[in-house]
């Protein structure tokens, strides 16, 4: 029971963050057509994913509870599969194919490049 509590705050925690981290960048980028907001959110995501698999297979012990509070809840809340897909969908719908596919395609080519980017910086750092 104690695995679930840990993921469900930590995916509390995430989601909370993520409101307010993809408000920050879309302010901050202003609307553009482009979903920089979760387009953000989710290449950070990965790279904090590849940090910390790394420092927990490298470094660090952590119970079960704390793993699964970090990856699953944490970085699970922060980022968005399905924000991702609506937003693409929307970009199709609305007739951007150019936006679409390079939103979609940087998202898979960003997102593990950046989760491999973190498996390295946190080889490095520890």
């Amino acid at each position: 029971m104690q695995l679930i509590f840990a993921i469900a705050a930590g995916g509390a925690l995430g989601a909370v963050a993520r409101h307010y981290a993809s408000h920050v960048v879309a302010v901050s980028v202003g609307d553009r057509g482009f979903p920089f907001g979760t387009f953000a959110v989710n290449i950070i995501g990965s790279l904090l994913m590849g940090v910390l698999i790394s420092a927990f297979a490298l470094k660090f012990q952590a119970s079960q509870e704390l793993r699964a509070f970090l990856t699953v809840g944490l970085l699970g809340g922060f980022t968005t599969f399905s924000t991702f897909s609506l937003e693409g969908a929307l970009l199709i719908q609305r007739g951007d194919w150019q936006s679409a596919a390079l939103y979609m395609g940087g998202s898979l080519v960003l997102g593990l490049a950046f989760l491999f980017a973190g498996m390295w910086v946190g080889k490095v750092i520890l």
